[in-house]
Formats: C-alpha cells, sequence, structure tokens
C-alpha cells in the first residue's frame, strides 16, 4: 500500500505510525512542508493521506502557504471518498477542510489525558479492539468543531471533541503516533518531560500495543482504495 504523508515540522514525524507501516511493506511519500515542499492538490495514485501535527494554526496561511495547498488536497481527498487520517493539526486541518470551525480550546493539553469513547467510537472500524477509555499523549491548543456530517468517536473532560469520523477520512486530536524518541524530542525543555516519558518506562508495552490496533484498523479500511 502506499500512503502520502503530510509532515509539517522535522520533529513531528510518523514515529510509531512510521514504523508500524514500514515493518509491513507499506510505502510512504513524503511531502516536507515545513522545509517548503508544496502538497499535491490531488490524491492520485495512492492508497491513504496521512496528515501528521504541527506548531502553526490552520489559519497560519499568510506565514506558511502550503497550508492553502494542503487544504486543497483534503478537500479532494474527501470528496473521491480517500481514507485520511489526521493526528492532532492534522485532524484540525481535515475539520476546516470539511467546513468545520477550528479554535482555541478551552484549555491547552499538555501531557497524558484520559479520553472516552463515544457510542459511535465503541462501533467505529477505527478504533475496533479498543477499551472504552484510552491514555493519550496531548499537546495542543485549539480544538475542532465537527463537520456537517460527522461522528464524534472520542471526548475528553476538558476538550469535549477527541476524535471524529467523516465517511473515511478520521481526526484524532491526541498524538497516538507518538514514540518515546518523539516525545523526548518534544518535551525535551519542558518541567513535564520527566513525568511524560515515565508512563513510557511503566506503560510502553501497553501503548504500543493501543496505538498499532488504530494503525492496523486504518489500514484495513485503507486495502483496496487506491484511486487511479
Amino acid at each position: 500500500m502506499r500512503l502520502l504523508v503530510i509532515q509539517h515540522h522535522p520533529q513531528e514525524g510518523p514515529g510509531w505510525l512510521g514504523q508500524y507501516l514500514l515493518e509491513r511493506g507499506h510505502e510512504m511519500a513524503f511531502v516536507q512542508a515545513w522545509d517548503g515542499q508544496t502538497p499535491p492538490h490531488g490524491p492520485q495514485g495512492y492508497d491513504a493521506l496521512l496528515c501528521l501535527g504541527g506548531p502553526m494554526n490552520v489559519y497560519e496561511e499568510d506565514a506558511h502557504p502550503w497550508l492553502k495547498d494542503e487544504d486543497i488536497l483534503l478537500k479532494n481527498s474527501l470528496d473521491a471518498g480517500l481514507p485520511v487520517l489526521g493526528i492532532c493539526l492534522g485532524a484540525q486541518l481535515i475539520a476546516k477542510a470539511a467546513g468545520a470551525a477550528v479554535r482555541q480550546a478551552p484549555v491547552q493539553e499538555v501531557g497524558w489525558r484520559t479520553v472516552s469513547l463515544t457510542p459511535a467510537g465503541r462501533a467505529s472500524a477505527l478504533l475496533a479492539g479498543l477499551g472504552p477509555e484510552l491514555t493519550v499523549l496531548q499537546w495542543h491548543g485549539d480544538t475542532f468543531d465537527l463537520p456537517p456530517g460527522a461522528a464524534l468517536l472520542a471526548s475528553g473532560d476538558e476538550v469535549p471533541h477527541q476524535a471524529f469520523a467523516l465517511g473515511r477520512a478520521f481526526g484524532l486530536q491526541f498524538h497516538v503516533e507518538a514514540s518515546p524518541e518523539l516525545a523526548r524530542a518534544w518535551f525535551g525543555g519542558t518541567a513535564s518531560r520527566e513525568q511524560i516519558l515515565k508512563l513510557y518506562d511503566e506503560r510502553g508495552p501497553e501503548l504500543l500495543a493501543q496505538a498499532e490496533r488504530v494503525f492496523a484498523n486504518f489500514v484495513a479500511l485503507a486495502q483496496g482504495s487506491l484511486i487511479r
């Protein structure tokens, strides 16, 4: 399977998700937007689209002109029914492309949080095989409204909208892809670093298994979806 990956920041790579895909023989083609590469406007030739996180806001198009191109890509991918997975900024970009507002969250979520699956989330193919609550890593200051026709899959006490499905597109506000190596790079200079890394030491295999279940479910959803 061939996946197009939009990377928005040098330290926000695919982490555990990339490891999972490569170990199973899938191919990733990267657009490194942070390095001046422009996302294509169409998804032709790819089985799925992955949009990763980043520190910018979805509306900062003057500072990051490639956001306009990614918006076009996402609109066309949604129209074509291409499987799309967006993480953090990627989820917000999907929501915006689908006509929903993205705004400042009630609080900035940083560190480990618990999110609860909704009835739609428990029935979702993306989250199949997971428990009713997930321990997830967060680092975001914005949130999204649900796009028209979307189903809320997971909710949090502080930020209600944590995951959604819109056809074959899925947005996750939390960082299911975050490996310990990514977390060390992200939180290296912050006071919360040791607390965040401690949970990897205590529950690393469980967190990895949870992440790989999401990845496996998304790959299963995407198989056979090549658009030509």
